[in-house]
């Protein structure tokens, strides 16, 4: 028995609702980014470019580079549109849009995140790429869905550091692929403790006209060490992206280029520069033999 019409959701072309794609517009490997813009950032590197759709702030283009097909797609900020992207690629890739039901062999996925991030540490340098080992979800969305709880042991550590209050949602923490950590992995790429958080005023320590429940968050956040990990930067998407991947039988990994640090209370005087640097890091390690 196939999904009912409002569970899955298809445009009068039979395209999925909110990314307006078809299954054949999607590549094995997918680029998200948060801004539409940086799509085209990302796709002028290809080769060709067979895919250029969108609809609101989904933007995808899907081409081939050195041979290897590549879907980029931008999110949006936050884990709420995380949650659209990564339900609607899984469906075009593994539900049939004519039956709606779950096609017999299922399609693995790998996506890598290229976005940009406030470092929490103070020796993580501006401009620096860092791949995120592991990702604390400080949003709710992993709870809306059935999942055991990964690395328990660090969520309690944290919870008792912070003195988390219930009112909050509670943490819980995600892992990257270790294949496609390897693949882009390299010496002067930081790993580390992504927090992904629910808003970038308030919830990231942030004062302009209101006042953030939690004083000295980011000094608290910073100081966090349990066997090791340390919290080292902070954005909106991550722990989602794992969380889902995880969950649907996909791979994903997260990078980030570090714009500010806001230990030290710097930006980086050339942020889109740093971004491009990443991208063409990012597609040299995806593409090479």
């Amino acid at each position: 028995m196939g999904f009912s019409a409002s569970e899955l959701i298809l445009n009068p072309d039979q395209s999925i609702y909110h990314l307006n794609l078809h299954p054949e517009d999607l590549a094995d490997t997918v680029i998200t980014v948060g801004d539409p813009d940086r799509v085209a950032m990302v796709s002028r590197y290809f080769d060709h470019i067979e895919v250029r759709k969108g609809k609101r702030e989904f933007i995808t283009h899907t081409g081939t580079l050195n041979g290897q097909r590549i879907t980029v797609i931008s999110t949006g900020i936050g884990t709420d549109n995380v949650d659209i992207v990564m339900n609607e690629l899984d469906a075009l890739a593994n539900i049939d849009p004519e039956t709606k039901a779950v096609r017999p062999q299922l399609r693995q996925l790998s996506f890598v995140r290229v976005g940009t991030s406030g470092a929490l540490q103070p020796e993580i340098p501006l401009d620096a790429f860092l791949l995120s080992e592991y990702a604390l979800g400080l949003d709710s969305l992993l709870h809306f869905y059935k999942s055991p709880a990964e690395h328990p042991d660090i969520q309690e550590a944290f919870v008792a550091h912070m003195g988390w209050t219930p009112p909050k949602s509670a943490p819980y923490i995600e892992k990257a692929d270790s294949s496609l950590m390897a693949r882009l992995d390299a010496e002067k790429v930081f790993k580390g403790f992504t927090a992904t958080n629910v808003g970038f005023y308030g919830p990231q320590g942030r004062r302009l006209r209101l006042e953030p429940a939690t004083a000295g968050i980011l000094d608290q956040m910073a100081a966090f060490n349990y066997r090791g990990f340390k919290i080292t930067n902070m954005e909106m998407e991550t722990s989602a992206l794992y969380a889902l991947s995880r969950l649907l039988g996909h791979r994903a990994v997260s990078l980030n280029c570090i714009v500010a640090n806001r230990i030290t209370g710097r930006f980086s005087p050339s942020p889109g520069k740093a971004v491009k640097s990443l991208i063409e890091y990012t597609l040299e390690k995806l593409t090479q033999p």
